[in-house]
């Protein structure tokens, strides 16, 4: 009942805003015809707008940010660490730049490779509350199904119920908010449009792709229902971010409010 509380009430905060913080977990492409090695960058921005890069694990009693609590992937069931990976970059958003990270990995082997990125809680000084963001994101290589729909039991979790990175532009995708592998109630749930081309080369945002023609379509606000379930409807190819607000189990660190969140990504196609 407490996460329930958190979650509505930090969605009227956040509601207030109209550009929503969202923990990326990127890479080109999430449906590989044959193993590669993939870039990765972890960003933590507003994919959208892109009118302000935050500093990853920014802290309020320290200049120094503090590093990424957990960051590995699942394939086959087999869970490998992946925390060494991450190298430190300053990320490039079109107003300002803020600290992420950049990592390869090896994604040779068929089926599903679930990654799961657990930051350190960023301080929003704004609300005077820490934001941590776990986030999902899934690469298939060679089109075998695997671990798509695992339940980690993380604190904060979207369990997918549709495939993330096999869904036709104008499809559905559905999931279950949950926290420690209970479904959470009437999930409060932003979703917003990676808007954006990202450079990899130069660790950058280009330019827009869409006008919204208004700011409510920035960040489109959903809820779940009584079993924490949702389905969303993808009008546009690229990447899309759903965040469940609150969700986790964890409500304080260092001694002020945290909104633990559960972050998903999923990567729409066009049918051609």
């Amino acid at each position: 009942m407490k996460n329930v509380v958190l979650a509505l009430v930090l969605s009227i905060l956040w509601c207030s805003s109209s550009f929503a913080h969202f923990q990326m977990l990127y890479t080109p492409e999430s449906a590989l015809e044959k193993g590669t090695t993939i870039e990765l960058r972890e960003i933590f921005t507003h994919p959208f707008a892109d009118e302000h890069t935050m500093d990853m694990g920014k802290q309020h009693d320290s200049k120094k940010n503090s590093p990424v609590e957990a960051f590995y992937v699942v394939n086959k069931g087999k869970k490998k660490d992946l925390l060494s990976s991450l190298e430190s970059i300053t990320w490039k958003g079109n107003h300002n730049s803020g600290a992420a990270y950049q990592s390869q990995y090896k994604a040779k082997r068929m089926g599903d490779h679930l990654f799961v990125l657990q930051p350190a809680p960023y301080f929003e000084a704004g609300e005077g509350i820490y934001i941590q963001q776990i986030s999902k994101m899934i690469v298939n290589v060679a089109g075998a199904p695997t671990d798509w729909d695992k339940e980690l039991g993380l604190k904060a979790e979207i369990v997918p119920l549709t495939k993330p990175y096999s869904i036709w532009t104008g499809s559905t995708f559905t999931g279950i908010v949950k926290s420690n592998g209970e479904p959470v109630p009437f999930a409060e749930i932003e979703v917003e449009y990676l808007n954006r081309d990202i450079d990899l080369a130069a660790n950058a945002m280009g330019p827009s792709r869409v006008e919204a023609p208004q700011d409510s379509f920035v960040t489109i606000g959903i809820k779940a229902d009584q079993d924490g379930k949702f389905t969303f409807g993808l009008p546009k190819s690229g990447w899309w971010g759903f965040c469940a607000l609150g969700a986790g189990s964890d409500t304080q660190y260092k001694g002020k409010e945290l909104s633990q969140d559960a972050v998903i990504w999923v990567q729409v196609k066009d049918m051609k």
